[in-house]
């Protein structure tokens, strides 16, 4: 595949495929496609000063005057944003908006709910995943949790990747109730999430910047979640309390400005990924659906 080919997802909702709309498009691929942007990339772009530059000008008040131009190119629904448009008082404090209770409706029942409004693919055994993006890649899953007994234990359970596009809510939430722990910081560079990337080089999901956080529930034993940054994410917020319990659906936390990343990985034989997730995987695609969506469900 080449890289910098379109990114087309497949929508739950409208049961249709689509072509995702990229924020800086043309930078990506010139980062990501070109041999002076790729210097770029690794003498600056990946680096925590060009996300912490970034982030300045996004928290800047100047910044919002870009708010309206991107709700709507990206045809963003602001009837669900908790707060008026008019009082976000930089592009940052909107790209970190709440919505409004009720916005995301939680499935139901025993069903484990998405974490996040993003592109979702699943595999149902972490040590069988291969063709990642492209023919070929597969994941590091000691390198990708930075340890080697934690890869052991989710070494053949399921995994699920949700993709955050900058233009989407970015927050993210516990897929079940239970009682999380600390948070582990993993250190790292700060590169893209983007496809354009994914598909040169896979392994930037394991050594940029990400937080590692277990999930203790009762329905489904432990849930390892993990939050990686991305070019301009500067910060992986956890607004949550370790130790207390939470329910299904509660935010964990936010990612400042830019594209970013969550995963979710699940004990051997505890949990069933929604069939479309699976069937969409494996014809190459991802799956674009919003938070508290149906994830899957448990097996036992």
């Amino acid at each position: 595949m080449d890289p910098t080919a379109p990114i087309i997802y497949f929508d739950r909702y409208s049961q249709q495929l689509r072509e995702e709309k990229i924020l800086g498009e043309r930078a990506l691929r010139w980062v990501y496609g070109s041999s002076l942007g790729g210097m770029a990339l690794h003498l600056l772009i990946k680096r925590a000063i060009f996300s912490r530059i970034l982030g300045a000008l996004k928290t800047s008040r100047r910044s919002a005057r870009e708010i309206v131009p991107f709700i709507q190119h990206y045809d963003i629904d602001v009837s669900e944003v908790e707060r008026d448009v008019e009082s976000f008082t930089s592009f940052d404090d909107f790209f970190t908006r709440k919505l409004r209770p009720g916005a995301r409706p939680i499935c139901p029942g025993n069903a484990l709910a998405l974490p996040a409004d993003a592109r979702h693919r699943g595999w149902q055994d972490a040590s069988l995943i291969r063709d990642v993006y492209v023919k070929g890649q597969s994941f590091d899953l000691p390198a990708l949790l930075d340890d080697a007994q934690l890869a052991e234990k989710y070494a053949r359970g399921a995994v699920l990747l949700s993709r955050l596009c900058p233009v989407d809510y970015h927050r993210f939430h516990f897929p079940a109730a239970g009682i999380p722990g600390e948070p582990t910081l993993i250190s790292g560079p700060l590169a893209s999430v983007s496809p354009f990337c994914l598909r040169r080089r896979i392994d930037w999901l394991w050594t940029n910047k990400r937080v590692r956080v277990t999930l203790h529930t009762e329905s489904v034993g432990d849930i390892l979640l993990l939050a990686i940054g991305a070019t301009g994410v500067g910060s992986i917020h956890q607004t949550y309390t370790p130790d207390l319990p939470v329910n299904k659906g509660d935010e964990q936390g936010f990612f400042s400005f830019g594209g970013s990343t969550v995963m979710c990985f699940f004990e051997p034989n505890r949990v069933q990924i929604s069939s479309d997730i699976l069937e969409q995987t494996a014809r190459g695609f991802e799956t674009y659906a919003r938070q508290g969506d149906v994830l899957g469900t448990p097996l036992t």
